[in-house]
């Protein structure tokens, strides 16, 4: 059986979805979301799900199966938003969520090379469409450019320790010979944190453009919410977590001169009201039950 998403009930609390409403799962994954939220629509509402993993939108297919005829599922981009709703002739939707990072079922296929606890090829890409694999990036990237991606993406302080252990015994073409050479330069100590965490972070992270995308997706949700409907993001990481909540905190305020100054080049009205001051987190029992929680942060906003 299937572990249900991360914060499950959480979302569908946060997006209520009803009848008729027209909703997005801009992360598809296997479909867990996307299923609590049709069942909340029933019987009419409608579900876009986007996903640029291909194997993803196979296993969604399946367990979205009984709710054909209400979701339109797309190989793409959550960046492409825009896009796929003026293709469906959809005017405007009444939630959203995105479920960022890499997901249970790509950590577990050792084939896709995200797990630094499983051996297989340095591929890391989410779909097709990225411009290139992290054994591209390991194996050409130079000294500073590597310590820049794992310093900025990993937030690793051994940053350039590692970049100078990667090129002294490069090449390397699969996550254990990468994990073998992060060791060298970065020991493991007790019950810390593994060394190769924030590198495998950093490099899936550059290989697929992951901030550039939530940076260029948020706009496009806040546009396409009718008044009234909801956005819901996990994050999994600070600096994710960053992006979107001083996002949503911009959008949530007025930018109004007070009389007889111009502080603001353009005034307008907030557009977003903030449902949670503070992100949502994961309760001790769904920690236990799925350690992958630990991190998340759930962000909740409303279309005003």
């Amino acid at each position: 059986m299937a572990h249900k998403p991360v914060l499950y009930q959480e979302i569908i609390h946060a997006l209520q979805p009803r009848n008729r409403g027209r909703y997005v799962d801009g992360t598809l994954g296997a479909g867990g979301h996307a299923r609590g939220i049709l069942e909340a629509c029933a019987p009419d509402g409608q579900l876009l799900g986007l996903d640029v993993d291909s194997q993803a939108l196979a296993l969604a297919r399946e367990t979205l199966a009984p709710y054909e005829g209400r979701i339109h599922l797309a190989q793409a981009s959550h960046i492409t938003l825009s896009e796929q709703l003026a293709s469906l002739k959809w005017d405007g939707i009444d939630g959203i969520i995105l479920d960022l990072g890499a997901s249970s079922m790509q950590f577990d296929n050792a084939e896709r090379g995200f797990s630094f606890l499983q051996d297989g090829p340095l591929d890391m890409r989410f779909g097709v469409n990225a411009s290139m694999s992290a054994d591209e990036i390991v194996n050409t990237f130079d000294e500073r450019e590597l310590a820049d991606i794992i310093f900025k993406y990993g937030e690793d302080r051994d940053a350039r320790k590692i970049a100078r252990a990667i090129i002294q015994n490069r090449p390397l073409h699969t996550t254990r010979e990468l994990v073998a050479a992060i060791e060298k330069a970065s020991p493991r100590r007790g019950d810390r944190v593994h060394p190769a965490t924030q590198t495998f972070q950093a490099l899936r992270i550059a290989v697929n453009d992951e901030l550039a995308a939530v940076e260029k997706t948020l706009p496009q949700a806040v546009a396409a919410l009718h008044t009234g409907g909801r956005c819901a993001v996990i994050s999994f990481h600070s600096l994710e977590d960053r992006i979107v909540k001083d996002y949503f905190r911009e959008q949530s305020k007025d930018l109004i001169n007070p009389p007889y100054e111009r502080i603001y080049e353009v005034e307008r009205k907030a557009a977003l009201k903030l449902v949670h001051k503070k992100p949502i987190l994961p309760t001790e029992e769904e920690v236990r039950d799925n350690p992958r929680a630990r991190s998340a942060k759930l962000r909740v906003v409303e279309k005003i």
